[in-house]
């Protein structure tokens, strides 16, 4: 069964947070981190819950379809508002979405779990789903630790994806995960995040190049034919170690972290969301997505942007 995308939409919180506005408080300075991160800006103060809600209202305003007519909310995020009940089920009520709604966490890799699992769910009885990313990191980062500080802060992206479409929405997927490697990133109940960066960087680089190649194995695509590459933003130096090795321009690579930072489930989307708003993608384009995170987990897909040329939106 296939299916499209209709929708999409960002949201951030209004507070700012400038590399200059770190210097005055830690042991840092806007060269120090814009060199080891591509970072100059990030926002912070949100609520992952807002977030998810706005950007989901938007998202589902420009598809113009009716919230009721809604009846899946996959929501990726690592951050939700309370350990009981899940996010989704207070943002399923507030949107006025009907159906099902479920919260999944696979860390920065999860808006692409979240996209895999919502097509899916559309060829099996499902009609129209919206797929979220949406997490508030500042909320467990230590905002004295200038390792951490510098890169986590909040944002939400949101896809309406509607089955029923001529083609298949995903091309290829690859999902995983190294639990063997999962106190290279974490946070503990109660606790702030913690990562052993250089490790994480070295992992991710490797893990990245390996899930993207499977993806255009499976798909039968090649690097040329890919619109757009939108990955995970944690790092400009590992997106920029990535696409050497990858032999993929950075110039086709949507790069938002210079003034989002790494927002986690909310990386990808905002990513993908940008490039949409500056008309770098068009209807029928492959789009390649890569994510890794905290597990240590990693996930690729291939999905094709909007309505096949030639074919009704």
């Amino acid at each position: 069964m296939g299916a499209r995308i209709t929708g999409w939409a960002s949201a951030v919180p209004p507070t700012v947070v400038t590399n200059a506005d770190l210097e005055a408080r830690l042991d840092t300075n806007d060269a120090w981190i814009t060199e080891r991160t591509g970072i100059r800006a990030r926002h912070v103060g949100g609520v992952t819950s807002a977030l998810t809600v706005e950007s989901g209202r938007r998202a589902m305003a420009m598809a113009g379809v009716d919230p009721a007519s809604v009846d899946l909310l996959v929501l990726s995020t690592t951050t939700p508002d309370q350990v009981v009940p899940a996010t989704s089920s207070s943002v399923h009520h507030e949107l006025g979405l009907s159906g099902a709604a479920f919260d999944l966490n696979a860390a920065c890799a999860g808006f692409v779990y979240a996209l895999v699992v919502a097509d899916s769910l559309l060829g099996s009885g499902f009609r129209r789903a919206l797929v979220i990313g949406s997490d508030a990191l500042s909320a467990i980062t230590d905002q004295q630790d200038r390792s951490t500080a510098v890169l986590f802060a909040d944002g939400a992206g949101a896809l309406v994806v509607e089955g029923g479409g001529p083609e298949p929405l995903l091309l290829a997927q690859d999902l995983g995960v190294d639990g063997s490697a999962a106190r290279l990133i974490y946070s503990d109940r109660g606790g702030y995040m913690v990562m052993e960066g250089r490790e994480v960087y070295r992992r991710a680089v490797r893990i990245v190049v390996e899930s993207v190649g499977r993806v255009l194995e499976q798909a039968k695509v090649k690097l040329d034919d890919i619109a757009v590459f939108a990955p995970h933003q944690a790092n400009l130096r590992i997106i920029e170690a990535v696409n050497a090795r990858l032999g993929f321009p950075m110039e086709k690579t949507a790069v938002v972290l210079d003034r989002t930072g790494n927002t986690s489930s909310g990386s990808i989307p905002l990513a993908l969301v940008a490039a949409a708003e500056q008309g770098r993608l068009r209807d029928g384009d492959l789009v390649l997505l890569s994510g890794f995170g905290a597990g240590m987990t990693w996930a690729s897909a291939i999905a094709r942007w909007g309505a096949p040329p030639g074919r009704p939106a």
